[in-house]
């Protein structure tokens, strides 16, 4: 049998808990998998990145470790550029239809005229994001200098309360399933035992049309700018946010370690997730 590792954190050796079929699912289809801390040292035909979570205290060390992993999910190059959520601006530059989004550091004064989203540019699990009432440039400057580094600027985009994000899931580059996540950034968020992530409010969804053409257009131009196809995209994660007319926006393209939403799906995810695991290791063997 083939191995696999299922790469995690030292505060969640074995993932969070939505991940924990995909051991057993990946022996029901020939493959050995188990878990490991990223940066252990452990080898095997294929390193999946899942809940590396802890990645944004040390991210030099995290592109170094995913730089020195023979064959990597998803591939390395793919680690930095998504990582920094800068690449918002890329995609949008690639006709991607993005929620509007600056590039703000120290200094910044362009602020929105709305409600508005404050988020650094190397962060997980909405750590270090602040939604900022409209006007309040002063909370909003003190944040941004605080985060020590650049941010992302964002009109908040209010269907979020009402509805939520629907995060659409893809393996090898096809459509798996979706669920949605309830408005993160409140005034009761809380995080998870981990410190990590804010616990999130999920539910099974059902995309659109429109939604699915929009994930699909982001893969395909993340695929093009990375020199890569979309099926070379083991897992990705598109999260979608609804405009003022009801129009799909792009809020984030989750490509390096985002939870895929199996608690939140039929049965067979893991096992669709699995197939894909095989079709990755047939095409790098």
């Amino acid at each position: 049998m083939v191995k696999v590792l299922l790469a995690s954190c030292a505060s969640l050796p074995t993932g969070d808990g939505d991940d924990d079929a995909l051991v057993g699912a990946l022996a029901d289809v020939g493959v050995d998998a188990a878990w490991t801390v990223w940066g252990s040292g452990e080898t095997a035909d294929l390193v999946v990145l899942r809940s590396t979570w802890d990645y944004t205290d040390r991210r030099d060390e995290f592109l170094a470790w995913c730089a020195s992993v023979p064959v990597l999910a998803n591939p390395a190059a793919v680690v930095p550029w998504n990582t920094d959520k800068s690449y918002m601006l890329d995609l949008e530059r690639l006709g991607v239809p993005v929620v509007p989004t600056v590039l703000a550091s120290s200094g910044f004064a362009d602020w929105p005229t709305g409600e508005f989203v404050i988020k650094p540019t190397v962060g997980a699990g909405s750590r270090g994001a602040l939604r900022v009432a409209a006007g309040d440039f002063e909370t909003a400057a003190a944040h941004l200098a605080g985060l020590g580094g650049p941010a992302l600027v964002q009109p908040y985009q209010s269907a979020v309360d009402a509805v939520g994000e629907t995060a659409l899931v893809y393996f090898g580059g096809q459509y798996s399933h979706a669920f949605t996540k309830g408005a993160m950034l409140t005034e009761d968020a809380e995080y998870d035992e981990s410190g990590l992530y804010i616990v999130e409010r999920l539910s099974g969804a059902h995309p659109t049309g429109p939604q699915q053409r929009v994930a699909e257009d982001a893969l395909d131009a993340a695929a093009e700018h990375l020199g890569l196809r979309r099926t070379d995209f083991l897992y990705a994660r598109v999260d979608l946010v609804a405009d003022a007319s009801g129009a799909p926006l792009l809020l984030e393209l989750e490509l390096v370690e985002p939870s895929l939403g199996f608690r939140q799906t039929d049965a067979t995810a893991p096992l669709r997730f699995a197939s894909a695991v095989r079709a990755a290791l047939r095409a790098r063997s």
